[in-house]
């Protein structure tokens, strides 16, 4: 089997990682006493939290996904929604029947691709956020990269540091975890889209492939 490279830390069996960013939780200190919903788009909000010692999870927590609630699960947070595209905008639109009446806070990344924020005060939201963590391509060396290889990118973040390291060949295939994802792939490359957004998903369609 053609060799597959998941552009992240999670380990799969038969899989390889290729490690091109980084994820720095900051430092910060909130008081989360007004606030009666907590969003969450990814893990590394939930992480950041706890790296600060932030207590959070009696607040009723809204989750883009599956994966992300199954984190907040682990560390017994009292979860209110769990969205089902698994994309920014659309979870934005799903949360806007939840959230109204509601003091809301998103925990966020530095850079976001979605207008999650806007979609939710356009439509009478009374949402806060707050930068919990930032993503970085690391300094890592290159490997060399084996032909007819599955390259599987699981982010924006992930494509803009895979770019900064390798050059693209013909022989590779590309699969994206999203929509958004591979948006920021160059257009010359024709990348095939998780109908789920799940990293074992993406395993998955490279397996298959």
């Amino acid at each position: 089997m053609s060799k597959i490279y998941l552009l992240n830390d999670q380990k799969f069996e038969g899989i390889e990682n290729l490690e091109v960013f980084e994820i720095e939780y900051l430092k910060f200190n909130l008081d989360l006493n007004k606030y009666n919903a907590l969003v969450f788009t990814s893990k590394n909000a939930i992480f950041s939290l706890e790296e600060n010692n932030i207590n959070w999870k009696n607040i009723p927590s809204y989750l883009i996904a599956p994966k992300t609630a199954d984190i907040a699960k682990k560390f017994k947070a009292n979860i209110a929604f769990i969205g089902s595209s698994g994309h920014g905008n659309d979870f934005a639109n799903e949360l806007i029947p939840h959230l109204k009446d509601k003091k809301v806070l998103y925990i966020r990344a530095l850079k976001t691709v979605s207008n999650l924020t806007n979609i939710l005060i356009e439509n009478g939201v009374d949402i806060d956020e707050i930068v919990a963590y930032k993503t970085s391509c690391n300094k890592k060396s290159i490997e060399i990269l084996e032909k007819n290889s599955t390259i599987i990118f699981t982010s924006p973040s992930s494509v803009e540091c895979f770019f900064q390291k390798y050059s693209w060949d013909d022989s590779f295939k590309a699969i994206s975890i999203g929509r958004t994802t591979a948006l920021y792939l160059p257009e010359n490359i024709k990348c095939e889209i998780s109908s789920i957004t799940s990293v074992e998903e993406c395993i998955k369609l490279a397996i298959k492939n």
